[in-house]
C-alpha cells in the first residue's frame, strides 16, 4: 500500500447496511500511515458502533454535533480544515439530498459544507431508490458541485433485489482515495502507454507458446502514473494480476494484437514504455483442430513476429519518449545498450534474471536504467518504487527517495 503519512482522512459513515465494510477501509488507511477521522450519523450506529473506529483509527468517533465531553474546539471546522479528502461511504438517499442542497443538520453534513478539499461519495442503497429520477439529479447536482461519484456495484442486495445498488468493496474505496492524495500530480497533462505481461502464440485451439511474465512490473508502472496524475493507456497481454484501475485497459493475447494495439495508439503519447515481454517468435501454421499425439518427436516451424519496439523507434514524434525493457541472463549491460542503439530508445531499463530479487513474479526489481549518456543501477526495491524511478527518469525530474512506511 502507498505511503498516507502526513494525509488526513476523513471518513463519513451513513446508515446503510454496508457501513460495517467501512471498518476495513479505515484500517487500511491507518496501515498507510494517515491520520483517520470518522464522523457517523445516528443512524450509522445501528449497523456498526463507534467503538470499532475508534479501535482502529486511534481518534475519537464523532457523532454528536454538540457533544461536550472532549477538548473544545468547533469540531466540524477542525475537521474540516484539516482534511485533504473526505470519503462519505455508504451514502444513502438521505444524506446525498442533503449534501446536494445545502441542508446541514448534523455532525457529518455541517462538516461536509465546510469541506474545501477533495470530496468522494460512494452512493448505496436500494435498486430502485438508486435509479428514481430524484436520486440521479441529485448525484449530478453534486457532480457539478465537484463531488466525484464512486459508481454502485451491481449484484445481490441485503433487501433481496439484485442490480445497482451495491456499496464497493473497501479495496475499490481505498485505490479512490489513494489515486486522489497518493502521490503528488507531478505528470498531470501528460500521456502514457504502457505496454504489460506475456503474449501467447496459438498452436492450436488447446495449447500456445508464452513466457513467464506475470505483469507486475508493467502495472506497477502504469499504475504509478495514473496515480501521479497522467492519462494512461495500458495495452497488457494474458496476466496473471488484476491489472489496475483509472487507466485505458486495452486487453490483447498475442504479439500481432498487441502491434496492432500499440501502433493504432503511439500517436500524441507524451511517453511510451513498453514493459510487455512479447513473443519474438509465433507458429508459422496455426491447425485449427488439436494436435494430436503421435509417437516420435514434433517440430513446429517458427516465424519472426512483428517488432513493435523497432516500428516505435522508426515512428517516433518529435518530443515523444521511448523506454523498452531488456531482461537478460548475461551480458547484460552490452546487449541492452545494443537493443538501445538499434531500436532507437531513449532510455532502457535493464535487469538478470539470475540476480536475486529481479525477474517475473516478485514484487522487487534489480534494474538499471540505460541512456545514451549514463547508467544508473538502482539496489533492490519493491516494484511500485522502481515504477516510480522510471517515471521520474522518462519525464526528467529529479530523483525521489521512497518515504519511510
Amino acid at each position: 500500500m502507498e505511503n498516507l503519512k502526513g494525509k488526513c482522512v476523513v471518513l463519513g459513515v451513513t446508515g446503510g447496511i454496508a457501513a460495517y465494510k467501512m471498518a476495513s477501509v479505515a484500517s487500511g488507511l491507518r496501515k498507510a500511515g494517515a491520520d483517520v477521522h470518522v464522523i457517523m450519523t445516528e443512524n450509522a450506529r445501528e449497523f456498526i458502533t463507534p467503538l470499532t473506529f475508534e479501535t482502529l483509527t486511534n481518534n475519537r468517533c464523532v457523532v454528536d454535533t454538540f457533544a461536550r465531553d472532549f477538548s473544545y474546539d468547533v469540531t466540524h471546522i477542525s475537521l474540516a480544515k484539516a482534511a485533504d479528502l473526505i470519503l462519505i461511504a455508504p451514502a444513502t438517499a438521505n444524506v446525498l439530498a442533503k449534501l446536494a442542497h445545502g441542508i446541514a443538520d448534523d455532525m457529518l453534513t455541517t462538516t461536509v459544507l465546510a469541506c474545501r478539499c477533495k470530496k468522494i461519495i460512494a452512493p448505496a442503497m436500494n435498486t430502485n431508490m438508486y435509479e428514481n429520477p430524484i436520486l440521479q439529479d441529485n448525484l449530478k447536482i453534486l457532480r457539478r458541485y465537484d463531488y466525484e461519484v464512486i459508481d454502485p456495484a451491481v449484484g445481490y442486495l441485503a433487501c433481496g433485489d439484485t442490480g445497482a445498488g451495491k456499496m464497493p468493496e473497501p479495496e475499490i474505496l481505498l485505490q479512490y482515495i489513494l489515486k486522489e492524495i497518493a502521490c503528488e500530480k507531478d505528470l498531470k497533462g501528460k500521456k502514457v502507454l504502457v505496454t504489460a505481461g506475456p503474449t501467447q502464440e496459438a498452436i492450436d485451439p488447446v495449447r500456445y507458446i508464452t513466457n513467464h511474465s506475470t505483469g507486475k512490473m508493467g502495472y506497477a508502472i502504469a499504475k504509478t502514473a495514473a496515480y501521479r496524475g497522467a492519462q494512461v493507456t495500458l495495452v497488457t497481454g494474458p496476466a496473471e494480476e488484476k491489472p489496475p484501475m483509472f487507466v485505458d485497459l486495452v486487453p490483447v493475447e498475442s504479439a500481432k494484437e498487441m502491434f496492432e494495439a500499440v501502433t493504432a495508439r503511439s500517436a500524441g503519447q507524451d511517453a511510451i514504455i513498453k514493459a510487455a515481454a512479447v513473443a519474438d517468435y509465433r507458429p508459422k501454421f496455426v491447425n485449427t483442430e488439436k494436435t494430436k499425439k503421435k509417437d516420435g518427436d514434433m517440430a513446429i516451424q517458427l516465424e519472426r513476429t512483428d517488432d513493435i519496439l523497432k516500428w516505435l523507434g522508426e515512428h517516433k514524434e518529435k518530443g515523444q519518449f521511448l523506454c523498452g525493457f531488456s531482461m537478460e541472463t548475461e551480458h547484460m549491460l552490452e546487449n541492452s545498450r545494443a537493443k538501445l542503439e538499434k531500436k532507437k530508445l531513449d532510455m532502457i531499463v535493464a535487469n538478470n534474471l539470475k540476480v536475486d530479487g529481479a525477474g517475473f513474479g516478485t514484487d522487487t526489481n534489480v534494474v538499471t536504467l540505460i541512456t545514451r549518456e549514463k547508467e544508473t543501477e538502482l539496489p533492490k526495491m519493491s516494484k511500485e518504487d522502481v515504477a516510480g524511478r522510471i517515471l521520474d527518469a522518462v519525464f526528467g525530474m529529479e530523483r525521489k527517495e521512497p518515504e519511510d512506511f
